[in-house]
């Protein structure tokens, strides 16, 4: 596997094999009904939960958040979507709150402004003033103060790394993420990010030194593309090479769609990372 990943480098693919080996919807049959269901399972999620629904914590039409309540005094995760940063909604997500809010957690989905109408850096931005928002109104909202754990997939894992600096921001979960953003940068992904060389760089917590020291933790499915697992790899060796805190696992036979039911369910192994990472930093 080591060799498998060391000897995998991007810069040497043409730009058609770059571009395959960044299209999750390509590598995986049937992952548009997949992702229909779990529209179709949100819709009732929010249905069942509709006291704090796009609450508005800033001025773009995306800068919203869903706060599905579990319990009162509860904690609360923040989930954050993927589409590679132009694509989906917090709206199709809300069936990945079912796992954590079976142990009590809360959970949060948040919106963002979608490429090309933001910038990878106005996105960050939003994360973090959406946290600002969040963290301020969980007294209000009847949930435990004291900061939050924040979670994403694919896209979303990126902006998880991203949101570790912030101080109300206690541990992550990224899941399938992007961290080093010199291959989108590269792919038929940057016509609508228009990322350059600086934006990469200052997006991309890989080519940081040294990151934020709080719990992080990646996972990525087995039966991913090479190139994402190789991400995910290099990003837990990264922090590990600073001293923090990080772990790291594959989901055995998991594709980039099929390891979000490990969320969806109470007994799987992403909520189980979740309430641990809750355990980690109480106090």
């Amino acid at each position: 596997m080591t060799t498998l990943f060391s000897a995998l480098d991007w810069r040497a693919m043409s730009q058609q094999e770059r571009d395959l080996g960044l299209n999750n919807g390509v590598a995986v049959p049937g992952s548009i009904e997949m992702v229909a269901g779990w529209e179709q399972r949100s819709a009732g999620m929010r249905k069942r939960h509709p006291g704090h629904l796009d609450l508005r914590y800033g001025p773009r039409e995306r800068n919203r958040i869903d706060f599905l309540k579990a319990a009162d005094a509860a904690p609360t995760l923040l989930f954050i979507h993927g589409g590679y940063w132009q694509a989906r909604a917090k709206e199709v997500f809300a069936v990945m709150a079912e796992g954590p809010m079976a142990h009590g957690i809360n959970v949060a989905l948040i919106g963002y402004t979608l490429a090309p109408e933001a910038t990878l850096d106005e996105i960050v931005a939003e994360i973090h003033a959406g946290i600002d928002y969040l963290t301020g109104q969980l007294p209000a909202l009847g949930a435990a103060a004291g900061g939050i754990v924040v979670s994403g997939w694919s896209a979303g894992g990126h902006l998880t790394s991203m949101a570790l600096s912030h101080p109300r921001v206690r541990a992550g979960m990224a899941i399938s993420g992007i961290y080093d953003l010199e291959p989108i940068r590269h792919s038929y992904l940057n016509d609508k990010l228009q990322a350059d060389e600086a934006t990469s760089r200052r997006n991309s917590p890989m080519m940081q030194e040294g990151g934020p020291s709080k719990p992080l933790s990646l996972v990525v499915g087995s039966a991913e593309l090479p190139l994402l697992r190789k991400q995910t790899a290099d990003f837990a060796g990264h922090r590990a090479r600073y001293g923090l805190p990080v772990t790291y696992e594959e989901i055995p036979d998991a594709n980039h769609f099929t390891i979000m039911y490990e969320m969806m369910s109470p007994k799987g192994r992403i909520t189980t990372l979740i309430r641990q990472l809750f355990e980690r930093t109480t106090g």
